[in-house]
């Protein structure tokens, strides 16, 4: 499969950001984990770096390149941004201390609106911003950081997904479980007794046995493994 989803914005720059950005957020799965007190949630994304990265590719692209545009491409293990036009100043990025380059605008005017608009700030880079809030994240690890690419007609963000392990896409799996109405219920008793039975769980739960089977088939994460009382319970991690 080549794509899941497709879509191609024209307009003004206002438009273009907004349309993108709720691109983006459409596919921004949500991990979460609860605590006493709330819950914790785990974007695949953090808001504040896609916010930062499609602003940045919009007000500082080159607009004097014809017949190329902006490019959100989102695969499972990261997002990229594509923007037409490298650093303002031709210079590369290898070797440089991303937190501390300074801001350099290629269209003062354009970033001048986006900042009365309250879309990107007067002062301090892109670059710091967005590897601050992927610092921010609990489960950040420095594999995972942004990656920037900078070429004389080229700039490419890579964002990679935090929620993604060894093929899988943990978010997607939490999706499934909260579309089951008691799916996290139902993993706390496997985690407490791998040879809980539907029955024990129907009872403890207050429901029937067929609502607990039917729930149980909206887990993908969760198997039983062997048969009858000799098999136990599996959770996929």
């Amino acid at each position: 499969m080549d794509a899941i989803d497709d879509e191609e914005y024209s307009g003004g720059l206002v438009s273009l950001y907004q349309d993108g950005f709720s691109f983006i957020m459409r596919h921004n799965r949500k991990a979460w984990r609860k605590t006493p007190t709330h819950r914790i949630e785990y974007p695949d994304y953090p808001r504040r770096a896609v916010m930062e990265g499609l602003v940045n590719a919009l007000i500082h692209r080159d607009y004097m390149i014809v017949g190329s545009e902006v490019h959100i491409d989102i695969f499972d293990d990261r997002l990229e941004i594509y923007s037409p036009g490298g650093m303002v100043d031709g210079s590369s990025l290898e070797g440089r201390d991303l937190r501390h380059i300074s801001s350099q605008r290629r269209n003062p005017v354009l970033a001048d609106v986006f900042s009365r608009l309250q879309l990107m700030e007067r002062r301090g880079s892109g670059f710091k911003k967005i590897l601050e809030d992927y610092d921010s994240q609990e489960h950040t690890t420095a594999a995972l950081m942004p990656k920037f690419m900078a070429e004389h007609r080229d700039f490419l963000l890579t964002l990679y997904n935090l929620n993604y392990v060894e093929g899988k896409n943990v978010a997607q799996d939490v999706a499934q479980e909260k579309s089951s109405k008691y799916g996290a219920q139902i993993l706390e008793l496997v985690k407490a007794n791998d040879k809980v039975t539907r029955e024990e769980m129907a009872q403890k739960l207050g429901v029937s046995k067929k609502t607990i089977e039917r729930e149980i088939k909206k887990i993908s994460r969760l198997s039983y493994v062997g048969s009858g009382y000799s098999g136990h319970w599996e959770i996929i991690s």
